[in-house]
């Protein structure tokens, strides 16, 4: 597993201390790749470290020593895995990351996320206070989407904590890893680890239909097993929270939709044109003064035209629908860069270049930025 040697340089310091050091620097993620120097993602940017390039062996040598033997083993049929990391800083407690590792042609390689060690609100998040109102439905379906990095498992958290804060509940959360540890408040919460508590999403999601939940926090919808059981739990007096890779509402239904066969797909319309609830879908863009990152945020909420346009296969159709409701609490990707544009958290282009209409974007950017967008 060590791959091709590249010499005797060693990482310098221990996993313990980059971990320290990452924290320290206010970064998200740090990079532990056999024959590359450490580096971490600081504000959204990747920052190389001063570290010497990390040694095939001693990457290898940090993986064993922080996984179980099962873990091991696991990682040595499958070549990949995902796990969850704490450490202890003396007067300052315990801190958690979600950890990735895998090979690549020099050997083993690991990916660290800082998780926040207390579960942020709305307003820190800087989202709207009004998607709680998505949490009070008894029954269907919430996705929380955006690319990989984008803030999903904070949105998440948020809103899984306000069901903890404000009523009494049963949620089964099921996530590979824990990443925040979530106390018992009004609600009984209880955590699912795949790969450690359950062996796949799917059994698990199964398993929750039995255990009498009120809200099921599914990690991510990656197939279409996980994916048909969320909408049999929507469909059934459960609440469902969970994640998807998508950009949008409007490609999040389509996504949900293409990955049944063609025969069934117009039965699943049907099905999620009654149980969906709504679609957040966010970014995570640099501030325009380098402390941070701010969230854009689309916001799809399913009203009867919204209905419709999934009934009827129309969901391009969906941007009209978003600006007349925004009294409903909607609003566009590209309304909120512009509100950040328009508030000077974030530079221009920065927000064009995660618009989803650039032309368009570009044309109404250019009224707050006398002509420079253009």
């Amino acid at each position: 597993m060590s791959g091709e040697k590249l010499g005797t340089l060693r990482v310098s310091g221990t996993l313990d201390g980059l971990l320290k050091e990452l924290l320290q620097r206010g970064g998200s993620d740090l990079l532990i790749a056999a024959g590359y120097p450490p580096a971490m993602r600081i504000h959204g940017m990747l920052v190389k470290t001063n570290h010497p390039l990390s040694d095939p062996d001693e990457v290898e040598g940090i993986l064993s020593a922080i996984l179980s033997d099962a873990e091991q083993e696991f990682f040595r049929q499958q070549q990949d895995m995902d796990f969850a990391y704490q450490i202890e800083i003396p007067g300052q407690g315990a801190f958690r990351f979600r950890a990735n590792a895998f090979i690549q042609r020099f050997g083993c390689s690991l990916v660290f996320r800082s998780i926040p060690r207390e579960i942020p609100t709305m307003a820190q998040l800087g989202l709207p206070d009004e998607l709680t109102r998505l949490m009070d439905f008894h029954q269907g379906l919430v996705m929380v989407t955006g690319p990989t990095g984008s803030g999903k498992t904070s949105s998440v958290a948020a809103l899984v904590d306000y069901c903890n804060r404000t009523r009494p509940q049963n949620i089964i959360t099921l996530e590979d890893p824990i990443e925040f540890v979530r106390p018992i408040k009004k609600s009984l919460v209880v955590q699912r680890q795949v790969g450690l508590h359950v062996d796949s999403y799917n059994n698990a999601l199964r398993a929750a239909l039995r255990e009498d939940p009120d809200v099921i926090v599914v990690g991510e919808l990656r197939d279409l097993e996980t994916i048909s059981l969320c909408i049999t739990a929507a469909e059934t007096g459960h609440l469902v929270v969970a994640t998807m890779n998508t950009m949008s509402g409007a490609q999040t239904v389509n996504r949900i939709i293409n990955a049944f066969p063609p025969r069934q797909q117009s039965q699943v319309r049907i099905m999620l044109s009654e149980s969906l609830r709504g679609v957040i879908s966010q970014q995570l863009l640099a501030r325009a003064d380098g402390r941070g990152r701010v969230a854009a945020v689309e916001i799809l909420i399913t009203t009867g035209a919204t209905s419709n346009l999934i009934r009827e296969n129309k969901m391009h159709q969906v941007a009209s629908i978003m600006q007349t409701g925004s009294r409903k609490g909607m609003r566009s990707m590209d309304h909120s860069l512009l509100e950040l544009v328009q508030n000077r958290q974030v530079k221009v282009q920065e927000a064009i270049d995660r618009a989803h209409d650039r032309a368009s974007f570009m044309q109404a950017a250019s009224e707050f930025t006398g002509g420079q967008a253009t």
